[in-house]
């Protein structure tokens, strides 16, 4: 059983994380952050700002919530873990709950990608209860000389999680943060692969994401890839959900619309903080490995396993690899698709 009291672990203190954590913080439930010791001692100085997306401001002391590098501490007493690392990061922390969180402890994994539930389940004990979520919108973490820590949420969406736990939503959704539960969560998680198929464009243009949408080149680069990302999921009979009352077969359509006429009807995808980058941007930002293996990479691996082609995917993943640890620059489109 979970309720208002329940003592919540954030597992990764990234964007999501902080955003997360900071939301439920701020609204009066038990957290702790389980992070890095530079991100702790950054906490422990000068707290934690969570900006809304209608640009509400909250400043949040360091006394108010849980903060530990140390994951025997973080997980302690833990009745629900929210696991907001990175793909490639999954492993180990399903690791570090298995050896550490309570029995009885409740796992959702608010991640990119649509296999990282598999992963934890292989790892935790048999019989913990593991709970696919997804995040739709996105936020942005400030740069690592800001004090204090700020994270702010540029885009609309609901966070949703798959149909388990009856009163878990109630306790997980609070101002800022909306939670509902989802009766078809795969489908969720494969239309925000879909959707985050941008993550990579988006980090190689360089450019803000309100500033890419704008530009039909931009956008047919990705309705490109998208299109391509649908045939192949047809192939392996999977049908990705609405997300944010879209269906997937239609965005393609949308994106390659002329700007006139894609600014009336995407009016609600344009309602972009003007700040707002991607996930991957960030990584590329702090010299960090990327998300693309989870995402390109997945559609490249289903393509081979049907004897299909994938080339756009193939062309995006080389780029971002080879940008991986290397200094900012602006990519052309036609260097994408060469």
């Amino acid at each position: 059983m979970v309720s208002n009291k329940s003592r919540i672990v954030v597992a990764g203190s990234g964007s999501i994380g902080c955003y997360v954590g900071g939301s439920l913080v701020a609204a009066g439930r038990a957290v702790c952050f389980l992070t890095r010791p530079r991100t702790e001692a950054k906490l422990r100085e000068a707290g934690l700002k969570v900006i809304d997306l209608d640009g509400t401001q909250q400043l949040i002391p360091h006394h108010e919530f849980e903060l530990s590098s140390d994951p025997a501490v973080a997980f302690a007493d833990a009745d629900i873990v929210l696991i907001t690392v990175k793909s490639g990061a999954t492993e180990e922390m399903a690791g570090l709950a298995a050896k550490h969180a309570p029995a009885g402890a409740i796992i959702v994994s608010l991640q990119n990608g649509v296999g990282n539930t598999e992963i934890l389940r292989r790892i935790l004990p048999e019989g913990t209860v593991v709970i696919a979520g997804m995040v739709p919108f996105n936020v942005v973490l400030s740069d690592n000389s800001a004090e204090p820590l700020t994270v702010r949420r540029t885009t609309q969406g609901t966070v949703l999680i798959d149909k388990v736990l009856a009163e878990l939503p109630r306790v997980l959704s609070v101002p800022g943060l909306p939670v509902q539960a989802h009766p078809d969560i795969e489908g969720v998680l494969w239309g925000k692969l879909l959707m985050n198929l941008n993550n990579a464009p988006n980090a190689l243009s360089n450019l803000p994401l309100a500033e890419q949408l704008a530009d039909r080149k931009w956008r047919q680069l990705v309705a490109d890839q998208m299109s391509e990302a649908l045939n192949i999921m047809t192939a392996h009979g999977i049908e990705p959900a609405k997300i944010q009352g879209v269906k997937p077969a239609l965005l393609p359509w949308i994106l390659r619309l002329p700007n006139f006429l894609f600014r009336v009807v995407a009016r609600k995808m344009l309602a972009i903080d003007p700040r707002a980058r991607s996930s991957m941007w960030e990584d590329f930002a702090r010299g960090r490995p990327t998300e693309v293996d989870y995402l390109q990479g997945v559609i490249i691996q289903m393509a081979r396993e049907k004897g299909l082609s994938a080339t756009l995917a193939r062309k995006v993943l080389s780029c971002v690899k080879q940008a991986e640890g290397k200094p900012l620059r602006s990519h052309s489109i036609e260097e994408i698709r060469s």
